[in-house]
């Protein structure tokens, strides 16, 4: 194996369950109450509006067979992961055309694992290389694959290099979202597999952030001497995303009470299991902005116009989060809410423009003619 690779909190009525309970069992009585970060904005800092909007531009893509990861392509077009059937298909974003580029192979899907998030490569232009994560027979793993346009469809896709293994595999809470940050390393949220105890132990990739460098290694300045370990205590998280100010957030799914949305810091604890929510206390890192897991389940999350969008998948819900530093300045704001179904990712698509996915075909879902798709959305 090569090397290893908070505030307002909103507080929704009624709710149980998590991510693992069938879709469309959620309340629709939100209520609030705030409290305070213990990261404050840095001084000059301003807040967006406290109330935003989103307009659906178009539907990008339709019939997509559960769709998972996405990731823009710099000269035009959008790679989408199909979870159960291994595939990466690439979108033509003006026409709708799909261009199947392989399968990858060595991805054993079952329950929530399959293929899963996909991040292209920061030197790509050059090195044509994509980055996905996926649930293997034996664990979850990073590999890499060279894409070459110019092969015939279907036979696109190198084959897979590992360069980061052993990430604990499970029916339930594989993680899989992997993002290259501002500093050009690798970050990966995993879950703790049902596990709950992995998130706590430092030695287990379990329940964790992962940092690595672009070939799998620890990465430079990981607050753990000879770990990939970023941060810890988490359950499940499938969401990560930068600000303007290279900050990084995530978005995690809870247990029967609270889902998350947290400002990561370099070994923060998050909690789980000994924590669910916001605990106080200074023992684990609080939550940024919290909700009931049947008005949420959070998959993916971006930034864009000075928020955090945050896609809900039992919620079947768009979550607005409005940021002042790494506190959320206002209460969070819910949009599509039983529009589209599940959404499962959400992609920054430059200035007011976000790309989302929807994810009703993953077995939880009712799916719908034309399901699942990709939107484009403007929003404020």
């Amino acid at each position: 194996m090569p090397g290893l690779l908070a505030a307002a909190v909103l507080v929704l009525a009624a709710g149980c369950s998590s991510g693992q309970s069938p879709s469309g069992e959620h309340s629709a009585t939100p209520g609030a109450t705030a409290a305070h970060s213990s990261a404050p904005a840095r001084p000059g800092e301003s807040a967006p509006p406290a109330k935003g909007t989103v307009k659906v531009v178009r539907t990008v893509a339709d019939g997509l067979d559960s769709p998972w990861g996405l990731a823009p392509l710099p000269d035009g077009g959008l790679l989408v992961s199909s979870r159960d059937r291994g595939t990466i298909t690439r979108i033509d974003e003006k026409t709708g055309r799909k261009t199947e580029l392989g399968t990858v192979s060595g991805v054993a899907p079952e329950g929530e694992g399959g293929l899963l998030g996909i991040a292209l490569s920061p030197g790509f232009a050059s090195d044509h290389l994509i980055y996905a994560y996926f649930t293997s027979a034996s664990d979850n793993r990073i590999v890499r694959m060279l894409y070459d346009a110019k092969r015939p469809a279907g036979d696109q896709l190198g084959a897979p290099d590992t360069i980061f293994k052993g990430i604990p595999k499970g029916v339930i809470h594989n993680g899989g979202r992997i993002a290259f940050g501002p500093d050009g390393m690798l970050y990966a949220g995993t879950g703790e597999s049902g596990e709950r105890g992995l998130a706590q132990d430092r030695k287990s990739l379990g329940g964790k952030i992962l940092r690595l460098t672009p070939d799998g290694a620890p990465a430079p300045g990981d607050p753990f001497p000879d770990s990939p370990v970023y941060s810890l205590g988490h359950r499940n998280v499938q969401g990560l995303a930068w600000d303007a100010k290279q900050r990084l957030f995530a978005g995690e799914f809870g247990q029967d009470t609270w889902d998350e949305l947290n400002a990561i810091t370099p070994g923060g604890n998050y909690g789980w299991p000994d924590a669910e929510g916001k605990s106080g206390g200074g023992k684990f890192r609080d939550p940024i902005a919290q909700w009931h897991t049947d008005q949420a389940s959070p998959s993916g999350i971006a930034y864009a116009e000075g928020s955090i969008w945050l896609a809900g998948l039992r919620g079947e819900r768009l979550w607005r989060v409005p940021l002042k530093g790494t506190a959320a300045s206002a209460a969070p704001q819910a949009f599509l809410t039983g529009t589209y179904g599940r959404l499962r990712t959400v992609v920054a698509a430059g200035g007011d423009r976000l790309w989302l996915v929807t994810s009703n075909t993953d077995g939880r879902g009712t799916p719908k003619k034309g399901d699942d798709r990709i939107l484009e959305l403007r929003v404020s």
